[in-house]
């Protein structure tokens, strides 16, 4: 099932700092991380954000710090997918490990818009920009990738497996 939504649009470096502030670090409760997510570099974003809005941005996205509460922050605000040009390697991993799907495509990037529809197909990669009628190509996810996203996260696709496993 494909993933759509409006697209909040930032640039190169957006590091862990900006996604969640440091002085939120001792929050743990997703919900309440969303609260505070991105207001340092968008005071608008958690007025504005739904259920299934897309991040699009440039190179190095999620760069900074290793901390967790990032992408957590991100998911729980109810974005449903960051396409960037790149991401950092370590947000990259914790990102899909809560089961937060990420696409690099610097095409997509640099002809989407604030503002824009996106739709994007995770199995084939396919990202469309519903308010151009433009189609972009990321690389799709393996298998085990889709799995653990599609489970919500590396910990319940654990506990799938080892339940099936039984």
């Amino acid at each position: 099932m494909p993933l759509k939504g409006i697209v909040f649009k930032y640039g190169a470096n957006v590091d862990t700092d900006a996604i969640i502030p440091a002085r939120y670090l001792n929050v743990h409760d997703p919900h309440e991380l969303a609260k505070h997510c991105m207001e340092d570099i968008d005071v608008e974003f958690v007025k504005n954000v739904k259920p299934g809005d897309i991040i699009a941005a440039d190179a190095n996205f999620g760069c900074g710090s290793s901390r967790e509460h990032a992408p957590l922050a991100i998911k729980a605000a109810g974005i449903s997918c960051v396409i960037a040009v790149s991401f950092a390697r370590i947000f990259f991993r914790n990102a899909i490990n809560i089961g937060l799907p990420l696409l690099e495509c610097a095409e997509a990037e640099t002809h989407i818009k604030a503002g824009d529809t996106v739709e994007v197909d995770l199995q084939s990669g396919v990202i469309t920009n519903v308010t151009t009628g433009k189609k972009f190509k990321a690389k799709p996810y393996p298998d085990f990738m889709m799995q653990i996203v599609n489970n919500g996260g590396l910990v319940e696709y654990t506990r799938k497996k080892l339940a099936g496993a039984k």
